[in-house]
C-alpha cells in the first residue's frame, strides 16, 4: 500500500510543469520532480538524500537555516520571493531568480515541506526592461507626452515636460495638446495626427510653438507616433526644445546677410578702385604729356632765335619750360608725399609762428597763378594769432585749397579766406565762387587720384586734397568742405592751437 501511494505521488509530482521539491524536518530532499531537475540542471534521482543546500547559493546558507526552523515551527503555508528576491543555485553553480510557495504536508506520519519552484528569470528580466524603459521615460531631458488618441487629453508626461511646459501631471490630465499649441485648433490638428490611423506610417515630424503656463513660448520639433498602453490607443508624442537651434539658424542667416552686404560693399569699392586706376593712368598720361610737350615744343622753338633781336621770344620759350619743369617737379613730389605717408615715414618738425607769416608766403606765391581780375580777399585781425604746429604742413594744406580755389573759378572772381581761434583749435575757411563739385563726385573728393566729372579736363593729378587730409588726421586736425556746382565751394581746415608732440 505504502509503495502504490508512493507511486501515485511520484506521478502526481511528475505532472506539475514548475518544479516541487519535497524535503524532511532535517532539510533532507526527499523528493524532486521532473520540472524541479531540469531547472537546478540535474539528472534523474541525483538530488535524493542531498540536503537543501545544494539548491541555495552560499551566501544564503546562514540565514535560510534560521527560516527553515522559524517555518517548520510555525507549519504554515507560505509564499516567497514576493517583495524581496530569492535565488536558488543550479548544478553548474549558477544563480537565477525564483519565487516558492512552501506547503507543510504529513505522510505516514512524518513532516514534511513540499516547495513549489518557479524560475522567473524572463519576468525579471522583462521587469528590468520595464523598469529601465519607465526610468529613461521619466528622466529623459525631451519632453514625452502621452494623450488619448479619441479625447486627446494627456494621461502622462515626464518630467522634463514638466519642468519646461510649467504644469504639474494633474494639470495635464485634464488638457490637451491644444491647450499648449496656441497656434492650432482641433480640426487642424487632427488632421495633423490622422495621417498616423494609417498602419503604413509610423510617426510624423512637425514643428511648432508650445506655450508654457507662463505666457511663454518656444519652438519645438514633435515626433509624433500611435501607440498601444493596454486595450487603449494613445499617441506618444517627443517634443525637442529648439530656441538654441532657430537661435544658431537666425544668427547664420543674419550673419550671411551681413557678409553678403560686405561682398557687395567690397565688389563696389574694388570697382571704384578699378575706375580710380583707370582715370589714374589717363591723368597721370595726360599731366605728363602736356608739359613734356610743351617743354619740347619750346626747345625746337628755341634754337631758331638765334638773333639778338630775338631774345625775348627766346625768354618767353624758357619761361615756359621752367614753369613746365616746376610742375612736373610739383607731380613727382606729390607722388613722393603719397609714398612717405603710405609708409610712415614723415617727420614733423613743430615751432610756435605766426598764421600770418605763412599765410602771406601762401598768398605771395598764389598771386603769381591768379587769372585775370581774379582777387584774394586777406582776412582781418589775424596779426596776433600764433600756432604750436608743423608750419610746412599748414602752408601745403593751405596753398592746395588756394590753388584749386583759383584753378576751378573763372577770371573775375573774389576768393575770400576767412580765420577764426578760440583757446583749443583754429578754423581756415577757403571760399571760392568756382565750377562747385557735383554732389555725385562729392563723397569721393578725398580720395587718391579721384578728380570730379567737371574737372577732367583741366591740369591736377587728384592726389592733393588727399595729402592734405592724411596730414592733417596726423595732427589731430580735419577737413571738410561744403559745394554747390556752378556757385562755389567752402573748405574748412580745423587745427588744434598746440600740437602733440
Amino acid at each position: 500500500m505504502f509503495e502504490q501511494d508512493q507511486n501515485i505521488f511520484n506521478v502526481l509530482l511528475d505532472s506539475i510543469s514548475e518544479g516541487v521539491v519535497v524535503v524532511d524536518e532535517q532539510q533532507n530532499i526527499v523528493q524532486v520532480n521532473k520540472a524541479g531537475e531540469i531547472m537546478f540542471g540535474y539528472d534523474e534521482g541525483e538530488l535524493s538524500n542531498e540536503t537543501l543546500n545544494i539548491l541555495i547559493p552560499q551566501n544564503y546558507h546562514a540565514k535560510h537555516g534560521a527560516h527553515f526552523k522559524g517555518f517548520v515551527k510555525e507549519n504554515k503555508q507560505r509564499s516567497m520571493g514576493h517583495g524581496r528576491d530569492i535565488f536558488g543555485a543550479k548544478k553548474d553553480g549558477s544563480i537565477f531568480p525564483i519565487e516558492a510557495s512552501l506547503n507543510p504536508f504529513t505522510f505516514h506520519g512524518k513532516n514534511y515541506i513540499m516547495a513549489l519552484v518557479i524560475d522567473i528569470t524572463e519576468r525579471k528580466k522583462l521587469e528590468q526592461e520595464k523598469n529601465h524603459l519607465a526610468k529613461i521615460f521619466l528622466e529623459s531631458l525631451n519632453e514625452i507626452y502621452v494623450f488619448d488618441a479619441i479625447t486627446l487629453n494627456f494621461i502622462n508626461v515626464n518630467e522634463g515636460a514638466k519642468k519646461n511646459i510649467g504644469y504639474t501631471l494633474e494639470e495635464l490630465k485634464s488638457m490637451t495638446p491644444l491647450d499648449i499649441k496656441p497656434n492650432y485648433n482641433e480640426e487642424q490638428f487632427r488632421n495633423e495626427v490622422e495621417v498616423l490611423n494609417n498602419d503604413s506610417i509610423e510617426k510624423i515630424e512637425f514643428e511648432a510653438l508650445h506655450q508654457r503656463k507662463s505666457g511663454s513660448t518656444y519652438p519645438v520639433s514633435v515626433h509624433l507616433q500611435r501607440s498601444k498602453l493596454g486595450d487603449r490607443a494613445v499617441y506618444v508624442a517627443i517634443i525637442l526644445d529648439i530656441t538654441e537651434q532657430k537661435n544658431y539658424t537666425e544668427r547664420l542667416e543674419k550673419t550671411v546677410e551681413l557678409r553678403t552686404e560686405e561682398l557687395k560693399s567690397a565688389l563696389a569699392v574694388e570697382k571704384e578702385l578699378n575706375d580710380l586706376k583707370t582715370k589714374f593712368l589717363s591723368m597721370v598720361s595726360h599731366e605728363f604729356k602736356t608739359p613734356l610737350s610743351g617743354i619740347l615744343t619750346s626747345t625746337m622753338l628755341l634754337s631758331k632765335y638765334k638773333r639778338t633781336e630775338q631774345q625775348d621770344k627766346r625768354e618767353k620759350h624758357i619761361a615756359t619750360i621752367t614753369d613746365k619743369v616746376q610742375y612736373l617737379n610739383v607731380i613727382l613730389n606729390d607722388f613722393l608725399s603719397v609714398e612717405k605717408l603710405d609708409k610712415g615715414k614723415v617727420n614733423y618738425k613743430f615751432s610756435t609762428f605766426k598764421i600770418s607769416k605763412v599765410l602771406n608766403e601762401v598768398i605771395y606765391n598764389a598771386n603769381m597763378v591768379l587769372k585775370r581780375g581774379q582777387r584774394i580777399n586777406y582776412p582781418e585781425n589775424i596779426d596776433d594769432l600764433s600756432l604750436f604746429q608743423d608750419e610746412k604742413i599748414l602752408e601745403l594744406a593751405l596753398s592746395n585749397l588756394i590753388y584749386n580755389a583759383i584753378k576751378y573759378s573763372n577770371e573775375n572772381t573774389i576768393i575770400d579766406i576767412e580765420i577764426s581761434q578760440n583757446k583749443d583749435t583754429t578754423i581756415f575757411k577757403v571760399i571760392d565762387n568756382g565750377i562747385g563739385i557735383p554732389k555725385k563726385d562729392q563723397k569721393n573728393i578725398f580720395q587718391r587720384y579721384f578728380r570730379a566729372e567737371n574737372a577732367l579736363l583741366m591740369q591736377g593729378t587728384g592726389i592733393g586734397l588727399n595729402i592734405v587730409k592724411d596730414h592733417l588726421e596726423k595732427l589731430n586736425g580735419n577737413i571738410a568742405f561744403t559745394s554747390t556746382e556752378q556757385k562755389g565751394s567752402t573748405f574748412i581746415i580745423e587745427l588744434p592751437n598746440k600740437a602733440q608732440e
